[in-house]
């Protein structure tokens, strides 16, 4: 009876330490493993160069767009572009032009 005793208190006395043991473990591990963990840090690299490059070809387009925007500018349009856009949105051809359809 002593002995059971002895072995139940050895257990009682073994709980703490060995929850805070696999709490430790399951921190580590999720540190390791989980999604924002150190091998997760490989595939965040690829995708920061694969949004870098993205980013690079919008300030691209960004930059073109702004250029077209300085051109419309009211107080001194661009006249090359204003026919531009009379030719495309509107259909207005001076008689001596001559059309070339491209498609």
């Amino acid at each position: 009876m002593a002995q059971r005793e002895k072995i139940a208190d050895l257990i009682k006395a073994a709980l703490g330490p060995g929850f805070a043991l696999m709490t430790l473990l399951a921190i580590a591990g999720y540190a390791v493993l989980g999604p924002t963990g150190i091998l997760a840090w490989g595939e965040y690299q690829a995708q920061l160069e694969l949004r870098g490059i993205e980013m690079a070809k919008l300030e691209t387009e960004r930059d073109a767009l702004q250029n077209r925007v300085e051109l419309l500018d009211p107080n001194g349009a661009d006249p090359d572009l204003i026919g531009e856009l009379l030719r495309k949105k509107v259909n207005v051809v001076h008689p001596d032009e001559i059309i070339v359809p491209l498609k």
